[in-house]
């Protein structure tokens, strides 16, 4: 019996960007009867259309626009998280992206950590797909956030994230949980042993990946 599946590679993708293996040490969170382990936190349809992660989390520091979903989501073979705002874009114009995301294709809607839950709740009554809060800080009203229907928590708190997690994981043990892997394999280890279900990568942006082939390329000359 084979332990590990064949894998294939054609010579155009052999410089695809891949998520790190321990990652599969996590129990993933399945949506719609697709199993997610890893997320792509990135909006670079380039990255996007070559890393092997289970999905996409588009979020961004600006005002959600349906045509920058539109364009992820047409460019994405994998399931997309869309960003619909809760800090600066705020209220109703966060239901109404998150209604439009979901028309659009989306698996799930992301909020930041501002967002409030009469908000959440408004989502809900007006959305099929899972509403996914982000969590900043272990002070978070956690039963309030479940209660207004939060589906799946989002912990980004850069050096806190296991501890946040592992906060959440004592409260509500079948709580699906995403959260920040950080930059090596120990942290991302760490956090799934804290208790999360998904992580999070943040990938290599083209200018970063391009300066490595440039050096390349000049050093041959």
């Amino acid at each position: 019996m084979q332990k590990n599946p064949p894998e294939l590679l054609g010579v155009l993708r052999r410089h695809m960007i891949k998520v790190p293996e321990c990652i599969q040490k996590s129990t993933g969170i399945k949506i719609f009867g697709k199993l997610i382990k890893s997320l792509a936190f990135t909006t670079d349809v380039a990255v996007i259309k070559n890393m092997n992660a289970d999905a996409v989390i588009a979020v961004y520091p600006f005002t959600p626009q349906p045509s920058i979903t539109q364009a992820i989501l047409t460019a994405a073979d994998i399931p997309v998280f869309s960003g619909v705002g809760g800090g600066i874009t705020t209220g109703k114009r966060v239901i109404n992206l998150s209604l439009d995301a979901e028309f659009r294709g989306a698996i799930g809607v992301v909020v930041n950590a501002p967002t409030p839950n009469e908000t959440i709740i408004g989502m809900k009554r007006a959305i099929d797909i899972p509403v996914v809060v982000t969590v900043v800080s272990e002070n978070t009203d956690f039963k309030g956030r479940i209660e207004a229907g939060t589906d799946i928590f989002n912990v980004a708190g850069a050096l806190n994230t296991a501890s946040i997690v592992r906060k959440i994981r004592e409260l509500y043990p079948d709580v699906p949980i995403i959260a920040t892997g950080g930059p090596t394999e120990e942290s991302i280890n760490t956090v799934i042993e804290a208790g999360a279900n998904a992580i999070t990568i943040t990938p290599s942006t083209p200018a970063q990946l391009f300066k490595s082939i440039m050096e390349n390329y000049r050093n041959q000359l």
